[in-house]
């Protein structure tokens, strides 16, 4: 049985929705906190919805914290939860995914996922194993989990675009470079943009760069 995922979501500018941009929050954050990008990017993408989920598990000790599945090196779970919670928290995002492209009537290829950190792996993890490719998936800060099972449980290639920082200390830059090989690999289009300067955040170089992805990829260019 799935989980329903609690949201917060934004309008599009011109009150008519005919794309979405889905917000994935990393460990310990929550839905709000990434809708905050729908400021800079909606002037853009008139005619897009912004959609930001809460992840379906509380983090103890962190009330207003979430997260899509344990981490072993921060909160001392074993790889077999890990594992688990990735594969309930893919099922509960699935749903909520396909619950709003129905109520909004939008296709997946006017759809694209934009994760941040445990919401990029949330991304590239779920994206490629959907019936039907997304407009596209921003990767910021992230890692793709277990690369080598990509190629054979694909079934979709939306385009991705990985955006990392090299001063990241949380999740290291070559993370990136990990996504990037096992992605055109298994024959994705691979973007990348490299913050410089950056740590584990969002910079306004890589924010510009998902702009014009967003805007290339849902037809407003």
């Amino acid at each position: 049985m799935t989980r329903t995922l609690k949201y917060t979501s934004r309008a599009p500018v011109s009150g008519t929705t005919k794309s979405i941009v889905v917000l994935l929050h990393g460990y310990g954050a929550n839905g709000a906190d990434l809708m905050g990008l729908a400021d800079p990017l909606g002037p853009n993408l008139k005619d897009t919805a912004f959609f930001a989920p809460d992840a379906p598990e509380t983090i103890p000790g962190a009330p207003f914290g979430f997260q899509w599945f344990p981490i072993p090196w921060i909160d001392g779970s074993s790889e077999a939860q890990a594992e688990a919670g990735l594969k309930l928290a893919s099922e509960d995002l699935n749903a909520f995914l396909d619950d709003i492209l129905a109520e909004n009537d939008v296709a997946p290829e006017n759809c694209v996922l934009l994760g941040f950190s445990q919401g990029t792996m949330m991304a590239l993890h779920v994206a490629p194993r959907r019936a039907k490719p997304f407009a596209g998936v921003v990767a910021f800060s992230g890692r793709l989990l277990a690369p080598e099972k990509l190629a054979q449980e694909t079934v979709s290639k939306p385009p991705v675009i990985l955006i990392h920082g090299d001063k990241d200390d949380v999740v290291p830059i070559q993370s990136m470079a990990d996504a990037g090989d096992a992605l055109v690999a298994a024959g994705f289009d691979v973007y990348a943009h490299v913050m410089e300067g950056t740590a584990h955040g969002i910079g306004p170089d890589g924010l510009s760069s998902a702009n014009q992805f967003l805007m290339q990829k849902l037809g407003y260019i």
